[in-house]
């Protein structure tokens, strides 16, 4: 058990809080496999690369997470009072999220089960 009062443990779990501007995306409808090849291409990235890359990628995950990117930045600038010519990407990755489970009819009666996976994608930027 935590000792002090309610508020006392609220300010110090707040004091630990990560101050880094970030964006998350719940429930996308894409697989945490395909997201990491994606996200892997731009971390470590400065922002305007990493857009670029994500522009000229054609998998469906650049789209999600170029707009995921554009709202971290976003969140940057007016939540942080950041420059963004200095931001880079300093963590991104994505998670499993409840996955939908289908069924697709076979021959002879018999019953497929087709599982559409969703993910949970984090974006996190810092300023060099």
């Amino acid at each position: 058990m935590a000792k002090g009062h309610r508020s006392q443990i609220k300010r110090e779990r707040n004091a630990n809080k990560d101050t880094r501007p970030s964006a998350k995306l719940s429930y996308a409808r894409v697989s945490v496999q395909k997201a990491c090849f994606v996200l892997d291409a731009i971390r470590g990235k400065d922002v305007n690369s990493a857009l670029g890359i994500l522009a000229y990628n054609p998998r469906y995950a650049s789209s999600v997470i170029e707009k995921l990117l554009k709202s971290a930045i976003a969140n940057a600038e007016n939540n942080n009072g950041m420059d963004v010519s200095k931001l880079y990407i300093e963590e991104c990755y994505a998670n499993c999220a409840p996955t939908m489970k289908r069924v697709q009819p076979r021959a002879q009666g018999r019953a497929y089960r087709i599982l559409k996976r969703m993910s949970h994608i984090t974006v996190v930027l810092n300023e060099r």
